[in-house]
């Protein structure tokens, strides 16, 4: 397979974690594009990256980048993630994939108008401990799973302009963290029957805690809990009638699980070993989808991704919780 020639849009933490991840495992990272050609000549020199562009239009119409990863705070995926596909790039956008479902729907309607590929960047589904889980969960081995549980809390900035704290910046602790349990979900049943959601709101009017309850028509259960401000054990469990799987922290990033039978035995366990952080993984999957041709399927098709975003919304208006612009 020829690798893709990577581009980077924004310069912030998660692009340069990132970064990393494409250098330590050898993918093509030609270009990064900024606001301003100082920050990116800085990431280009950390990172040995030829090309360093002072605007997002620069760095969209560089000839040299086929694909870009789009790392901008939330509410600016969906205005980047345009510039990137009318450009003519295929795009991976920093999960979640936007702010809401309509935004999400009109980028892969136009990603597939111009047959490029739009990816939401949720890592934790292309991690080797996850690809062990689904085929567990494929061969049957839990038997009727039962329930899954996930925690996502953490303990990061309470400053009020920070953009976590930030309604302007799409902030909460929904689609900073909730998205990793809410999608976990989604990947292990499907679509909910059902959801139900209660938050506890900060001073500056986003959640800082919020909790979901999803039914299933099977009369499977998946609940889950993050919060900004305190750090919880950030682990998660899938239970079925014939065994379960413990998967240890932090869950959502390479990690360890154990299978555990009904009575109790231990009958496997799986360890991570991984070069960086894990994000490679997700890269090399969208060269595969370009590669193959099947730029609407994968681990998290588009679709998918769209229809999680319906999920988001759902739980944002049952707690109260719009933005500013929608």
């Amino acid at each position: 397979m020829t690798s893709l020639r990577w581009g980077i849009l924004a310069t912030g933490g998660i692009a340069r974690l990132f970064a990393n991840d494409l250098v330590l495992n050898q993918l093509d990272l030609r270009a990064v594009g900024s606001r301003s050609q100082e920050s990116a000549d800085a990431f280009a020199a950390d990172f040995s990256v030829p090309n360093a562009h002072g605007s997002y239009e620069d760095l969209v119409a560089d000839p040299e980048v086929d694909i870009i990863y789009i790392a901008t705070p939330h509410p600016s995926h969906v205005s980047s993630a345009r510039l990137a596909l009318n450009a003519g790039k295929h795009v991976l956008i920093e999960k979640p994939l936007t702010v809401n479902a309509a935004e999400a729907e009109e980028i892969r309607q136009l990603a597939a108008d111009k047959g490029l590929l739009v990816l939401e960047a949720m890592w934790t589904r292309y991690l080797p401990h996850m690809v062990r889980i689904r085929e567990i969960l494929a061969a049957g081995s839990l038997g009727e799973v039962r329930y899954l549980q996930a925690d996502h809390s953490q303990s990061l900035s309470t400053d009020p302009n920070h953009r976590l704290n930030n309604p302007e910046l799409g902030g909460g602790a929904l689609l900073d963290l909730g998205i990793y349990p809410v999608s976990f979900a989604w990947e292990i049943f499907g679509a909910p029957a059902t959801v139900q959601s209660t938050a506890r709101m900060t001073e500056t009017g986003v959640d800082g805690t919020i909790a979901t309850l999803f039914s299933y028509a099977s009369g499977a259960i998946a609940t889950s809990i993050s919060t900004l401000d305190a750090k919880g054990p950030n682990v998660a469990t899938i239970v079925g009638t014939d065994g379960r799987i413990d998967i240890d922290a932090v869950w959502y990033t390479p990690t360890s699980f154990r299978m555990i039978d009904r009575v109790g035995v231990v009958v496997e366990e799986f360890s991570s070993s991984v070069i960086g952080r894990g994000m490679h993984f997700q890269a090399r999957a969208a060269e595969e989808l370009v590669a193959s041709g099947d730029i609407t399927g994968g681990a998290l098709p588009i679709a998918e991704s769209v229809a999680i975003m319906k999920t988001l919304d759902e739980i944002r208006h049952q707690i109260g919780l719009s933005y500013p612009g929608e």
